[in-house]
């Protein structure tokens, strides 16, 4: 008789409304289909479009993968239609009622769970209640956090030892207790949340989700263990956080189409100008310069990157949020005619996966953003770091004083989005760290300390490497539980 051991694993994934959070879930969700796990992901109209190229493409290759649109509440908490993205959320008003919408699609996912009846949900850490509406249906609930290790770790150490108390200015550094390196930070470099007086729904909320996490069955990494073993063992030790490595999970995308249209909805018309580009130019000669999709720069600052640029004589690819429009006040005069040739800007979307892995980066000037840290690492390219909020700063240490294969360019201050009416990096350090990330003394160490990180990556995610065990181990316990 055939026992219940052999029924196929069936996973819904949530997605928090964040590319940071979409495009890592969405890949996860097709690794596991890879492994013959059925994949659901549950998403809402707006952002649908991102997932369902790359949907399409993993069905033709034979995986079970579903995309399920879900409404999302927006007249139910105020807000007007359409904004169902955090980058869509302007003003401290907007964020409360977008939280609050967050919470109210509990009702909505309950139905479909009893619709549907998988055997284990995987949720971003912001949806709370996905740990309580697992349980009432006796499965388990996973949590996604976005950040590898080292920044896991290092927010949990300055939630339960508060340091940033302790000292008398923004500016005074203090060493984050109980990690396995001495790490200093700053006031300054720490997210908002952390260092506001009184409770913001932000505040309330992250309480919430700490609490959750501690109930839930445990965490997903988008990591691999030969990139942070000291943390990946710190945080299963010493914190006691159950959780597997499951990553460099961007490496999932072999399919041209996927590694060129990833996180982009619709046509990818820029990918070949791209490419021409590149292929016209020698190798690691390119800096790549991309700030993710939520980082936004004033004009100010964007003259200061382009003053810096050009004065570094290197050749880059420069990706600005920016519409083309016939007053381009942001840039020099000049400026994109005296490049012709030596740079290229793209305005708003590029292909990031195709560009790092082209021959001609030899460097990444990034916002440190988990996901870019880690494409640039799977890559094998150096980087040059320049947080703007949240764990970005962390990431930054993971990349400059523990990895070392990347320069710090030298901002001090995590930003909150307001406008600003100057450069917080001007354009000379912009330069130096250009030009030392590209033929400094300590250039070629660490260019080939990057490559045979990314050479490690790759290994990871392969059969017998790091993070195909971990995920291995993963689905069999999920196994073992759902039958």
């Amino acid at each position: 008789m055939e026992t219940k051991t052999h029924q196929q694993l069936h996973i819904f994934f949530l997605p928090y409304m964040v590319q940071g959070h979409t495009l890592p879930l969405l890949d996860i969700a097709k690794l596991f289909a890879s492994r013959g796990v059925k994949s659901t992901i549950i998403t809402t109209p707006v952002n649908a479009p991102l997932f369902s190229n790359s949907i399409e493409t993993s069905k033709s290759l034979g995986l079970e993968i579903e995309l399920l649109v879900i409404k999302f509440p927006s007249t139910e908490v105020g807000l007007p239609e359409g904004i169902e993205r955090t980058k869509l959320v302007k003003t401290q008003e907007t964020k409360e009622k977008f939280y609050k919408a967050i919470t109210a699609l509990q009702k909505q996912v309950e139905q479909l769970l009893d619709q549907h009846r998988p055997h284990c949900l995987v949720a971003s850490t912001l949806f709370h209640w996905a740990t309580d509406v697992a349980a009432k249906f006796g499965i388990p609930r996973l949590i996604f956090h976005g950040p590898g290790f080292f920044p896991l770790c290092a927010a949990m150490s300055m939630t339960l030892y508060q340091p940033h108390m302790k000292v008398s200015s923004d500016s005074e550094s203090f060493v984050i207790p109980n990690l396995p390196h001495e790490i200093k930070t700053t006031r300054n470099e720490l997210p908002t949340f952390l260092t506001q007086n009184g409770e913001t729904g932000l505040n309330k909320m992250l309480e919430v989700c700490r609490k959750a996490e501690e109930r839930s069955f445990g965490i997903i990494i988008n990591s691999f263990y030969e990139l942070e073993p000291d943390y990946a063992d710190h945080y299963r030790k010493v914190f006691r956080r159950k959780s597997w490595h499951i990553g460099p999970v961007s490496l999932c995308n072999k399919a041209e189409k996927d590694i060129s249209g990833r996180g982009r909805e619709g046509s990818v018309d820029e990918v070949h100008e791209c490419l021409n580009w590149l292929n016209s130019k020698k190798p690691n000669s390119v800096v790549y310069i991309c700030f993710g999709s939520l980082s936004s720069f004033s004009d100010f600052q964007l003259v200061e990157i382009a003053i810096g640029l050009e004065a570094s004589g290197k050749q880059f690819i420069w990706v600005v949020k920016k519409e083309k429009n016939d007053e381009e006040e942001w840039l020099p005069e000049g400026f994109e005619q005296r490049m012709e040739g030596k740079g290229l800007i793209i305005r708003g979307w590029a292909p990031q996966l195709l560009i790092l892995q082209h021959e001609a980066v030899g460097a990444f000037l990034t916002h440190c953003g988990w996901n870019s840290i880690l494409e640039g690492v799977s890559a094998g390219v150096p980087m040059i770091t320049w947080p703007v909020f949240a764990d970005q700063f962390n990431n930054e240490k993971l990349v400059t004083q523990i990895l070392r294969i990347g320069v710090a360019i030298g901002a001090q201050k995590s930003e909150d989005g307001s406008v600003k009416t100057e450069a917080s990096v001007k354009s000379e350090a912009i330069k130096k760290a250009v030009t030392e990330i590209m033929e400094g003394d300590e250039a070629d160490g660490m260019r080939s300390k990057a490559f045979a990180l990314g050479e490690t990556a790759k290994r990871a995610v392969e059969e017998g490497g790091s993070s195909f065990s971990d995920l291995t181990a993963l689905i069999e316990e999920l196994r073992s539980l759902g039958s």
